[in-house]
């Protein structure tokens, strides 16, 4: 039985995909076998109750004061320690420029660091601010840090390997975790179908799932008026945000008052009911979809198929699996258009949600990344007996 530390920037009741995604992780090791500490910022609400998941809040988002806690309560544990760091530049506070933080994984190299990196750097670009660019450097510093400290790395898009690799040293390697649904796929067709009933009766019913930021939103401004007057669907929005966002969208279309809809947040067993109850998934990313997007691994761990956007982070497995619809990042109208295309074809669509299903089981599902990560613990552990 391995003890892992995970150290995390968001876990539940904190939202986010990284949150949710942490939380799916230390259950999946839980069920292996294993023992799962995760240490986390303060938050509202009472923590998961996960039997076998330890949950340590610290006093603080990773300041000072927080450092100095954990650095005690792990050298109370035995060495060498399995440190799991889940890592997003902006998770562990100081506006996303938190280099003490990575000064102290560096300190911490005598235990066995692995990160996960969900995110490496802010990018750069010749069209936002200085301070923005500003950021985008100190965050490639942090990364370099956090990766030199690293045993091991994993990144939750191939994208990434190259820009790490060159940080992390010889003799280390990166390695592609894919990512996976952060809503666990209920069987529950009496729920799917009273969903499916209060929404679009008889109609068809696009959903869309996120937490609803600036950027989505402007694509979904675009695309669900012109898809609802291209077709007869009604249009359900998920997730955090999802009501502000539906009653943003109706005051400037009034035409979509009775045609779109925002649940607010829900369980996960409840967004997995509403996905199952959806004809299909409109998921529009300004940088395009890529392996990290737990809210598209929503839709096809679901069968549900997919039309979203194709970007610079777009992985080529996207057109060549034709697992989901593709269209270009930079032209949301077309969301539009193809939804409603296939939406007057159902062959079309249950030919493309069965290709989702089978790329999501052989490639994305749960158990994979616990396989991973169970199989690399041993491995390392060969090479330090030691390890408890």
């Amino acid at each position: 039985m391995t003890h892992w530390h995970i150290i995390t920037g968001e876990y539940p009741p904190q939202p986010g995909g990284v949150s949710d995604y942490t939380r799916r992780i230390a259950r999946g090791l839980v069920d292996a076998g294993d023992r799962v500490d995760v240490w986390a910022p303060p938050a509202d609400g009472l923590d998961s109750a996960d039997p076998g998941v330890t949950v340590r809040r610290l006093p603080d988002r990773f300041g000072p004061r927080a450092l100095r806690v954990l650095s005690r309560e792990l050298n109370r544990q035995r060495a060498p320690r399995r440190l799991l760091v889940q890592y997003v530049p902006h998770a562990f506070g100081w506006k996303a420029a938190n280099v003490p933080f990575c000064a102290w994984l560096w300190s911490r190299r005598r235990d066995s660091i692995w990160v996960m990196f969900h995110e490496v750097a802010f990018p750069f670009s010749r069209t936002q601010t200085v301070s923005r660019n500003a950021l985008a450097i100190v965050n490639r510093l942090m990364a370099w840090i956090v990766a030199s400290s690293a045993e091991r790395a994993f990144v939750s898009i191939p994208g990434w390997q190259p820009i790490l690799e060159s940080m992390i040293g010889e003799g280390k390697t990166v390695e592609w975790l894919p990512v996976p649904s952060s809503i666990p796929a209920v069987n529950n067709p009496a729920a799917s179908a009273a969903a499916r009933t209060r929404y679009a009766g008889a109609r068809p019913l696009v959903g869309h799932f996120s937490t609803h930021g600036t950027a989505i939103r402007e694509m979904l401004d675009v695309s669900i008026p012109a898809l609802v007057e291209a077709s007869d669907c009604r249009v359900l929005l998920l997730g955090r945000g999802s009501e502000d966002s539906a009653r943003d969208l109706i005051a400037k279309h009034p035409g979509l008052a009775d045609r779109l809809h925002g649940t607010g947040v829900l369980t996960p067993e409840a967004v997995s009911q509403h996905i199952a109850a959806c004809d299909l998934m409109v998921q529009p990313y300004p940088d395009g979809v890529s392996t990290r997007r737990t809210s598209v691994m929503a839709g096809l761990s679901h069968g549900v198929p997919i039309v979203t956007t194709g970007g610079w982070l777009t992985e080529p497995l996207w057109e060549e699996s034709r697992a989901l619809e593709l269209v270009p990042a930079d032209d949301p109208g077309r969301l539009a258009v193809a939804a409603a295309r296939l939406l007057a074809s159902p062959a079309s669509r249950d030919a493309m949600a069965a290709r989702g299903r089978d790329l999501y089981l052989s490639l994305f599902d749960m158990p994979h990344s616990i396989r991973t990560l169970r199989e690399a613990d041993v491995a390392s552990r060969h090479l330090t007996p030691e390890h408890a």
